[in-house]
């Protein structure tokens, strides 16, 4: 059995999550204890009572669903013996996850990963002007196809392919008006389902770019390690291991495609047969169903899933 652990992103928080874990938990009280520290502010309160319209705020999301996800590593390493360098071959997160990835396999603190992700999730927001920016998820194309309509699209404008998710999912990210043209595009090739997403902001597109100097100036800032397993990088899709190539890649994420398609294709075409998601939510264990189905894949994210796990 050969093992890699994946880390979700922005859009499976929900009110409540890690809660239940932290009853039982030490290790899983003390991440979250650590990030309230790191962020001078009660996250853990939010993430655990809400409101939902407080913690879905890009700035407190990312540090959020990072805190759940090791919350899970550390009781999964104090309760199950877990040690990823020995019982994972690779790491890998989607978008902001890969940084809970990076701390899973020590290349940062977890107190830094909080930090990091609050600089981002602001520069983020800052980036684009409220109502400038859109996204929009299509639902049934093929990549190349998600490429051309946002070609036709753009007309000049930003308008291109933010994620790849694989079976059919791929998200539009760019100019308000060039994700309008490009949803009535898409309707008129006969895509399936073309939906504009409700989002804050235009991630992983160009319009990003002043989030990635601002990103690019706080991981300069920042102590890093070799991570004790490859992370598979959302903008290469391929494993990366020296710290400062990761670094490059985790500016490139942000106005990059994250090309989650490729990573677990090329992750189970290295031999992981078996996929375990840690944190918030079952996505990345759907995608990971369709991408590689000859694959296990399963979540793990409560108290009940941490027992379970063997």
């Amino acid at each position: 059995m050969t093992r890699a652990f994946i880390f979700p992103g922005q859009g499976s928080q929900v009110v409540g999550m890690g809660k239940a874990l932290a009853e039982i938990s030490p290790a899983a009280r003390h991440v979250f204890s650590e990030v309230d520290d790191a962020l001078n502010q009660g996250l853990s309160k939010i993430m655990f009572e809400g409101p939902a319209e407080e913690l879905t705020l890009t700035a407190n999301a990312q540090p959020a669903l990072m805190a759940a996800s090791l919350a899970v590593v550390r009781t999964l390493e104090t309760e199950k013996g877990l040690d990823i360098a020995r019982d994972a071959a690779f790491v890998a997160g989607h978008s902001l996850g890969e940084y809970s990835a990076l701390a899973a396999a020590g290349t940062f603190s977890i107190a830094d990963t909080a930090r990091l992700l609050r600089i981002r999730g602001e520069a983020m927001q800052r980036a684009v002007a409220p109502g400038e920016g859109a996204m929009a998820a299509l639902i049934g194309p093929d990549l190349a196809t998600a490429h051309a309509i946002a070609e036709e699209a753009a007309e000049g404008q930003v308008c291109g392919v933010a994620n790849d998710n694989g079976a059919g999912q791929v998200v539009l990210s760019g100019r308000k008006s060039a994700i309008d043209r490009a949803i009535a595009i898409a309707q008129a090739r006969g895509v399936k389902r073309a939906i504009l997403l409700n989002v804050s902001a235009p991630f992983h597109c160009a319009l990003m770019g002043p989030a990635a100097e601002a990103m690019r100036e706080a991981l300069a800032d920042v102590s890093m390690r070799a991570p004790s397993v490859p992370v598979y990088a959302n903008v290469t899709a391929g494993p990366l291991s020296d710290p400062e190539a990761i670094r490059e890649a985790l500016v490139a994420q942000v106005t990059g495609t994250v090309r989650w398609a490729e990573s677990v294709a090329a992750m189970a075409a290295a031999g992981v047969d078996r996929f375990h998601e840690l944190g918030a939510g079952k996505v990345l264990t759907g995608l990971v169903k369709r991408i590689a189905p000859a694959a296990a894949a399963n979540a793990i994210g409560t108290a009940d899933d941490v027992a379970a796990y063997a």
